[in-house]
Order: structure tokens, then C-alpha cells, then sequence
């Protein structure tokens, strides 16, 4: 085995943070309350938590503990622009994507102020989010974008690697306004701290399986046989969202992908980078690669292959090998002056994606929310909808924000790209289309 994978951790819950210590009680019996919330991910505690900010009788129900899911799997990067192609949102929904954007842009500064609200230390750096560029066509694509955003009133900095302070192995790109880089473990941990000393009645452990009306009202049974029984409920439940009839079928597609971290790494190493602004970068590939630097002096790196999901219920599983080795082989290829830096821990998790990408929430009836699929970028705007949503269940109306994602729809159609040969097929053109630019770079240096 080669020496920089001998010692790799494979985790099924997240290389940011430790799982907590102590977890709160289970579901027992038969309980009530007026508002439910379903799911413990950043946006179910933050529904929770402003429902109990807001006076409100609210229980939440997590099936591991708070932060267990995706909240705390993924990159740690702040985004204040929407999810998925801003091209295909302008062609597909171009009445809808000034609200999109706006909505975006107000979440990453929702997440901001959760931050300081509540003292979360999680070495957030808000020095925000670069769309990279690996080349001349991806640059083109990044311009595009930058166009897009700024039509609608949001301006970010376009400029060569040097220029916005990213490393040599990209050619340019563009810095978001606002947003950057955090422990996703932490912040997770920081909110469910927050919500645990709040007046809600959180339980953990608690997997609900069925959700059923019931006399007007609706009731969550656990798999323990537990009963809760609320006025309405709130089903923050992401790529999880398919496994109750009573949410909308194909609400989102569920996808499975990994995040790599490196040892610590020399600061003089990463110095010789020029990584001068220590902002987290994703690319312009149509499945996007991502990189960032830590805390801790290691970088974390990952996607670039997404798995669709299987049936429900979504089965928990540990990262592959394979993927691990395939992302790590082309952090070096990226970065080769750290060709020689072993791979510390591997994590993966289900996020999931809409068929419109597209942030989406909405109602069931008079009595049952939900809210899912905020494709990739769901660390800023899943707490920052869950606050909404709880907003508008109180007052009783929508926010512009919450209508600029809302849906009336009964059901969604099936994602025509979230499919095993779509996903290959998009892995494979990113692939050909990496061989084509590094023959045109090496092509370059070779001239020179």
C-alpha cells in the first residue's frame, strides 16, 4: 500500500469535530406539542430554535444526534450565491432568479449573525468563496456567472489566481462578497448547543418512520413506537425527504459524495503556495471539485464524483477506497509540490439535489412544511430557511425571501441528471475535458 494512504480514517459521520458525549432522551411514549420539527441537520435546529425564540411549544426529532448528517460532512464553505448552474436558472427560471440570488446572498449574512449571536467558535474566516477556473474555458464560464450575478445587483471580484489570492494551479476566478470558510463540526455543534439550552424539547435518537394526519392533527411515529402528536410539523429532512408518502414524491434525489483531508501540512509549504487569501475554492467542472485550507494547517478537498442513491430508506455506508484515492490523485495533480503529503481521514454523507436545482420549501395542506434540496450549498441556506419558515408559521405570512423558493406544487418531477449513467457520463466529459487542458498547459510550458 503506498505509504501516504497506510493510515487513512475512514468515518461514517465527519473528520470536523468528535461525536458529542452526551445526547439528549429518546421519544417515549406519547407526547404533544403545537409544532413539530423532523430532522436535526443546521436547518431542522434552526426552525426549532427560532420557533422557541418566537415562544412557540416545539419538539424536534433527530434519528442520531443534532448535526449527525450532512450538517457536518461537508467542506465547511459559506456560499452567498445559489446551488447548480447559474446559466441553466437563468434559462429555466429567469423571473425567479433575482429572488434566488437574494436570497442566497442574505443567507450566507443570516449565518453571520447565528455566529455571533449565539459565540459559535468555529474558525470562521469570512473571506469568501472563490468560483475557480483550471482553464481558459472555465474562465469564460466564470465571467458569465460574475455577468449573471452583477445584472441582479451582486458583484463579486473577477480577477487571475494571483489577483484574488488562490494557488498557481488555478487560472483565475471569482471571490463572492460575502461568506468563507468554518469547522462544519463545530458550527453544528455550536447550533445544537444553542437549541439544547433554549426552551425546545429536542430527542435524539429518535427515528421517525411514519408520518400520518390523524383528527387534524399529525403524528410521528419512532421506530421505538413512541408517539408525537402536533398541530404541524416541519420536515427538514433533505436528502431523506423520501421516506414518508406524505412529503412530495421526488422532492429531491438523494446523492452520495466524500470529503479527503491531508495531514497538517508546513506553513512554509502552504506560504510557498500563494494561497494569500486563504479563501476556499470550487471549480468550474460540471461536478465541482473543492478545496480549502484549515485551522489546523491541512487542507480538505473532495466531491468531483457524486453516487445517486439507492431506495429508501437511505442506508448509512462508509466512504470507498477507490473514490478516496481517485480525489486524492487529483489533489496531487493539482498541488504536486504536496505530491508527498499522506491523507489523513476520508468522511462521506447523502446530501441531495432538486430537478430544477433550486432551494425548494413548501406545505402539504394547512399543517405539514418542508423544506430540502439546497443542491450543494445548504450549509448557509438551510438554517437561514428553517428561521423562515418558522417566521412565516408564527405570523402566518411569507417573506419575500421565503416566496422567492417556495413552491405550491403537489408533486416534482424525477432529476433528469441525478441518474448512475447521467453521473457517469458528466464524470467522464469533466475528465476528457482535464486530459484536453493539461495537454494545452503542458504545451505552454513546454514553448516557454
Amino acid at each position: 500500500m503506498n505509504a501516504k494512504f497506510k493510515n487513512v480514517e475512514y468515518a461514517t459521520f465527519t473528520g470536523w469535530i468528535d461525536p458529542p458525549t452526551e445526547l439528549a432522551p429518546s421519544l417515549r411514549g406519547i407526547q404533544e406539542c403545537d409544532v413539530a420539527v423532523v430532522g436535526g441537520g443546521v436547518g431542522g435546529m434552526a426552525t426549532a430554535l427560532r420557533l422557541a425564540q418566537r415562544g412557540v411549544d416545539v419538539v424536534l426529532l433527530e434519528p442520531e444526534f443534532c448535526g449527525y448528517g450532512a450538517s457536518s460532512r461537508n467542506g465547511g464553505q459559506i456560499a452567498s450565491a445559489p446551488g447548480g448552474d447559474l446559466r441553466m436558472l437563468r434559462v429555466l427560471s429567469p423571473k425567479k432568479l433575482p429572488g434566488m440570488v437574494r436570497f442566497a446572498d442574505n443567507a450566507a449574512h443570516y449565518v453571520d449573525g447565528l455566529i455571533e449571536d449565539h459565540k459559535i467558535d468555529c474558525d470562521y474566516d469570512a473571506n469568501g468563496m472563490v468560483w475557480a477556473a483550471v482553464s481558459p474555458i472555465q474562465m469564460f464560464r466564470v465571467k458569465t456567472l460574475a455577468a449573471i450575478l452583477r445584472k441582479v445587483g451582486v458583484d463579486g471580484q473577477v480577477g487571475t489566481a494571483k489577483e484574488i489570492g488562490i494557488p498557481e494551479a488555478f487560472v483565475g476566478g471569482m471571490r463572492e462578497r460575502r461568506g468563507g470558510m468554518l469547522n462544519r463540526g463545530k458550527l453544528s455543534r455550536g447550533v445544537r448547543r444553542a437549541l439544547l439550552d433554549s426552551s425546545a424539547r429536542v430527542f435524539e435518537k429518535s427515528r421517525v418512520i411514519d408520518v400520518q394526519r390523524r383528527g387534524g392533527k399529525v403524528v410521528m411515529t419512532t421506530s421505538s413506537g413512541a408517539e408525537l402528536i402536533a398541530n404541524r410539523v416541519v420536515l427538514s429532512t433533505n436528502a431523506y425527504s423520501g421516506e414518508w408518502d406524505i412529503i412530495p414524491k421526488h422532492l429531491s434525489t438523494p446523492s452520495w459524495i466524500i470529503e479527503v483531508e491531508t495531514e497538517p501540512i508546513a506553513p512554509e509549504r502552504i506560504a510557498a503556495l500563494g494561497w494569500t487569501s486563504r479563501s476556499g475554492v470550487v471549480t468550474q467542472h460540471q461536478i465541482m471539485e473543492n478545496f480549502r485550507l484549515t485551522a489546523r494547517n491541512t487542507i480538505v478537498f473532495g466531491v468531483r464524483r457524486l453516487e445517486s442513491g439507492a431506495n429508501y430508506p437511505l442506508q448509512p455506508r462508509s466512504p470507498d477506497p477507490g473514490m478516496m484515492r481517485e480525489l486524492a490523485d487529483n489533489f496531487y495533480k493539482r498541488f504536486p509540490s504536496l505530491s508527498d503529503v499522506p491523507i489523513a481521514r476520508c468522511w462521506g454523507g447523502w446530501i441531495s439535489f432538486s430537478s430544477s436545482w433550486t432551494t425548494v420549501a413548501g406545505r402539504v395542506g394547512d399543517n405539514v412544511y418542508y423544506s430540502a434540496s439546497c443542491n450543494g450549498h445548504g450549509l448557509a441556506q438551510a438554517p437561514y430557511l428553517g428561521s423562515l419558515i418558522a417566521d412565516n408559521i408564527v405570523d402566518g405570512k411569507r417573506s419575500a425571501d421565503l416566496e422567492s423558493v417556495w413552491e405550491e406544487k403537489a408533486g416534482y418531477a424525477p432529476s433528469p441528471a441525478i441518474n448512475p449513467l447521467v453521473l457517469r457520463a458528466v464524470w467522464l466529459f469533466d475528465r476528457v475535458s482535464d486530459l484536453f487542458n493539461g495537454s494545452r498547459r503542458r504545451a505552454r510550458l513546454a514553448a516557454h
